[in-house]
């Protein structure tokens, strides 16, 4: 039992909480999205197209962990904070002193077998500053809550079950004084949520289930989705074949946006399972969507299905970038959402309208999105069918995007895409569910698109429906996009080659080769000493990189899901191996 002593400074720790000032400076980087609204742009322009070929080495600092590092460095209170792979080391530098020193290591001991349920490598996104405290998940489904200034540990959470499949690899969002954070497993037949803990005290304000009953998905008289194949009664349990909702997938690993004026919370939910969509008759709701909720209480406000009954893995998780726009003569509130289905979604996101859906890969499973009634019109002779090999399926798998983050300019007004281009053939099986183990009943092999490159890095313009420019390269293009007030826009490659390029052209400025392929997230922070630098982690894995960072054979092409086979030649041009890179216009941190 809590004693009155405890009881009291727990309520004084959340009114402390509710007066922290809610934005961040803007010479910081809190978030993996950087604001709330996902749009990962700097305001620094110190660094510009007509400077960054004069970019130098700050600092280097080898993380001596080997597998995919897709986080996003942390940046407040003069502290740069970088969480790694398994086992999710996390590493505090002092900003304010010469060469940027480790201020405290943080090592949170997760649970080896948590290693063992983690479908795409062992991975993790980030964390988020709020409050004088650092959130961030472990593999192994813990969200954990640092003092920012020690490294000692305030909370620790237990949200699920490595038994069961689970595992946890996302950035966690701060909303008010909610920390967010939502599950990965959908190929071990787990069911998705997203949950709400409390900032202070870690424990669960709210869970919200992506499959099931109204009650369990918080699905109430507020529920008001914008297309009539969205509503009704307990869609989480009736658009599912008995009681397979109950191992449907729909997990919550992408990165959730907010949009304070409307109050409401964006995110996705991932793919259903199995694949075999023979098994699962029906819609699948809520999986392979966006959801609208309120972030207080968790009550679902609206949701879109972006592809019903999904057919390819093409999840629903990418990020919904919260923007303002001007369409047909009216200024618009605005998600903008780069589906792995191929087509790039301009949405209301007070209702959940689709106002436009264009292609922006080559596309064979779809032929558009239908706007009066939101429904992808699928191509029927791609669908997956039992022991017959389906061949050309474009987008693959991994979709026209996967998880790696665009970023949106105020000053160019374009999105910036780094995605792939990639097909495969696909044939399906009867899958049997065990606890634990993988749920999939799908062999596919992945393959380059047309034209042969796999990856590229496309300029977009939201307005017009179109290219803006665009950047072919080599390898799927799985790393983050920065865009800043100088604008330049960065990104980098997985054969090692970090880039920045001009943000209205999109001709190379300058590039740094870095000692492994870079999957990170990269930032963009002014330092104590007012100047601005840049910073992203190298270290090459991921579903794409698995073939290196998990040391996997090039003669089974299908290894990671069929991804090896689209990728034999990446050990030839790259290597494992982490590596913290940060740069400025004057070299070395002083």
């Amino acid at each position: 039992m809590r004693t009155l002593r405890a009881i009291v400074a727990i309520a004084f720790s959340a009114s402390a909480w509710a007066q922290q000032p809610p934005a961040a400076d803007d010479g910081e980087w809190r978030t993996a999205g950087r604001d709330a609204g996902l749009t990962r742009f700097s305001p620094l322009a110190q660094i510009h197209a007509g400077n960054v070929a004069q970019l130098k080495l700050a600092l280097h600092f080898p993380t001596g962990l080997d597998r995919g590092h897709e986080a996003a460095p942390v940046i407040a209170e003069n502290t740069m904070f970088v969480v790694g792979p398994f086992p999710n080391l996390v590493w505090a530098f002092d900003l304010g002193k010469p060469g940027f020193p480790l201020k405290w290591v943080f090592d949170p001991k997760p649970q080896a077998s948590a290693q063992g349920v983690a479908c795409c490598d062992t991975v993790n996104r980030g964390g988020a500053y709020a409050g004088g405290r650092l959130f961030f998940n472990t593999l192994d489904n813990h969200t954990v809550a640092l003092d920012a200034k020690s490294g000692r540990e305030l909370w620790r959470t237990k949200l699920g079950e490595i038994k069961n499949g689970e595992s946890m690899t996302m950035a966690p969002q701060v909303v008010k004084d909610k920390v967010l954070v939502g599950n990965s497993g959908g190929e071990f037949g787990v069911r998705g949520w997203l949950t709400a803990l409390d900032a202070a005290s870690g424990r669960i304000a709210w869970r919200a289930y992506t499959t099931g009953p109204d009650q369990d998905v918080l699905i109430g008289p507020g529920f008001k989705p914008f297309y009539p194949s969205d509503r009704g009664k307990d869609l989480g349990t009736k658009t599912w074949p008995g009681e397979s909702w109950k191992i449907g997938g729909g997990t919550v690993w992408g990165f959730v946006s907010y949009d304070p004026e409307l109050d409401l919370i964006y995110y996705g939910t991932g793919n259903p399972g199995p694949w075999n969509p023979e098994q699962r008759p029906g819609d699948n709701k809520y999986t392979s969507g966006l959801f609208a909720r309120r972030p207080d209480t968790g009550e679902a406000v609206w949701f879109y299905q972006t592809s019903p009954h999904d057919l390819h893995d093409y999840d629903g998780v990418n990020e919904s970038i919260v923007v303002d726009l001007d369409l047909r003569g009216a200024r618009r509130k605005v998600l903008l959402r780069p589906d792995r289905n191929g087509y790039l979604y301009v949405m209301d996101r007070a209702s959940g309208q689709v106002l436009s859906a264009t292609p922006f890969v080559h596309t064979t499973t779809s032929t558009g999105v239908d706007l009066a009634t939101g429904a992808l019109k699928y191509v029927a002779s791609k669908d997956p069918r039992a022991g017959e090999t389906v061949r050309s399926i474009c987008p693959a798998s991994p979709g026209a995007k996967d998880w790696q983050p665009a970023a949106w300019s105020p000053r160019t007004r374009l999105l910036y895409i780094p995605h792939q281009n990639l097909c495969q053939d696909a044939i399906t099986y009867q899958a049997s569910y065990i606890a634990g183990t993988p749920f999939v009943g799908a062999d596919v092999k992945i393959y380059p698109g047309p034209g042969g490159v796999r990856g590229r890095f496309t300029a977009w313009d939201p307005v017009a429906q179109r290219k803006a420019w665009d950047i072919e390269e080599t390898f799927p293009v799985w790393s983050g996009a920065l865009a800043t007030a100088g604008d330049v826009v960065f990104y980098g490659t997985m054969d090692g080659w970090f880039k920045a390029v001009d943000a209205r052209k999109g001709t190379l400025l300058w590039q740094f080769k870095a000692e492994s392929g870079i999957i990170g997230q990269p930032v963009t922070f002014r330092g104590p000493d007012g100047q601005q630098y840049v910073a992203v982690l190298a270290g090459v894995g991921g579903w794409a990189g698995a073939i290196v960072s998990g040391n996997l054979d090039p003669r089974d092409g299908t290894a990671a899901g069929g991804f090896v086979n689209a990728m034999r030649d990446l050990p030839g041009a790259t290597r494992k191996g982490g590596h913290l890179y940060v740069f400025s216009l004057h070299g070395p941190a002083r």
